[in-house]
């Protein structure tokens, strides 16, 4: 008998198997990845907007109320709701100021929330 050089059918269709299931990991990962990018990228623009909410109660110099306050801004072409309120510390003359940051006021968590203390002026 001659000896045979190449590969069965069989072969060939086992390998393209292997090389499929590779390329199907390799597409559910890139697409994972595409996911978290979109997440962090929301995630890194709510914490722009907190960080600027509080740079502009700090300018203000007010002493920060201890209800809610609340207002929609536009950014990158997505409406945000931000609310901010003053929490009451130890010290009578520093209040804790939170801000979060929301798609919209009724999520129940926000995407970004920040705190700072400021005294009274």
């Amino acid at each position: 008998m001659k000896n045979q050089f190449g590969m069965t059918l069989i072969e060939v269709m086992v390998a393209l198997v292997v090389f499929a299931l590779a390329g199907l990991a390799v597409m559910q990962a890139t697409l994972q990845q595409t996911r978290q990018l979109g997440r962090m990228e929301e995630k890194t623009l709510a914490s722009w907007l907190a960080d600027n909410q509080l740079v502009q109660l700090r300018l203000e110099n007010r002493f920060p109320a201890l209800s809610w306050s609340e207002t929609t801004v536009q950014a990158a072409g997505v409406s945000w709701h931000i609310r901010w309120q003053g929490v009451e510390t130890d010290l009578p003359q520093l209040r804790a100021l939170d801000v979060e940051v929301r798609h919209a006021k009724s999520d129940k968590t926000p995407l970004s929330s920040l705190r700072t203390y400021v005294t009274q002026p």
